[in-house]
Order: C-alpha cells, then structure tokens, then sequence
C-alpha cells in the first residue's frame, strides 16, 4: 500500500506526467505527495564574471516556486493531499539524484516518482541522467515517466 509518494519535479513535460500519474496512484490509495524541485546552481559556467549570479538564482527560485505551484494545484484539484518543497542545493555539486534519494528516505517515501527524457548517446553522457542515478540507487520502488516531448529544463 501506498502511503508516501515523493514527485521530483523539474517543469519539464516528463514531470508533468510523471506528476500526473502519481496524483492516480495517490487518488487510489490515498497517499499524500510531497514534490520537491533540487535546485542546482552549481554550474561551471555560474563561475563566469559575465553572468549575474544573484539574478540567475532569483530566476532559478522563481521557475522552481511555479513548477512547484502547478504540481500543488494539479493534487488540489484531484482532491489530494500535497505539500511542497524547494531544495536550494543538492547535496553535492550536481548531485541531484542523492538529493532526491536522500530526501525519500528522510520523508519514508513508499514510491519515488519523477520524469525522464529518454536520452541516449552523447546527449545522455553531457547531460547526465538523473532518473538512471535515482533508478540505480534507490531501494524504493520508482515509476519512471517517459516523454516523447523534448524540452529544454
């Protein structure tokens, strides 16, 4: 039975269905959801004296509040209890998968769920998959939702 269910969020389409298909499970069983976004500003090119950092991280929070504010509205319309989170950095440089691990077992989450791009070669290599990291570490089970839509996240 399902009673936690953990959505890693990034306002990609993935997410979305990924969102979409954990607020069924959660309407099922009546589990509660909590999203979370990690938020990664470590990027090498944040080290850039060209880049504004403040207002690169002022822009990341925002888009971060409104995906995190779309999954909220998305479980109160389904008529399920969800609470949000903002983690403002991973804990590690990059490390987005142990983030969201690491905030699973904190929460005792019963089901990861969170959305994939389907990438593939060189893509997959500079971009790094979040959901194989997540998929390969994780002792909860996860649902993976896979997209056809590509977006830039």
């Amino acid at each position: 039975m399902l009673h936690r269910i953990l959505i890693a969020v990034d306002g990609s389409h993935a997410s979305r269905l990924a969102t979409l298909q954990a607020i069924e499970l959660a309407k099922l069983s009546h589990a509660t959801i909590r999203a979370i976004y990690v938020a990664d500003d470590s990027d090498t090119a944040l080290g850039s004296a060209a880049i504004d950092q403040a207002g690169l991280v002022r822009s990341m929070t925002a888009y971060a509040h409104d995906v995190l504010e779309t999954c909220e509205r998305l479980c109160e319309a389904a008529g399920v209890n969800c609470s949000t989170e903002l983690v403002a950095r991973p804990v590690a440089k990059g490390r987005i998968a142990q983030t969201i691990l690491a905030h699973a077992a904190t929460w005792h989450a019963d089901l990861i769920a969170l959305g994939t791009h389907g990438r593939r070669g060189l893509a997959r290599l500079v971009v790094g998959s979040v959901a194989q990291g997540v998929v390969s570490a994780s002792t909860k089970p996860v649902l993976l939702v896979r997209s056809d839509e590509e977006d830039q996240v």
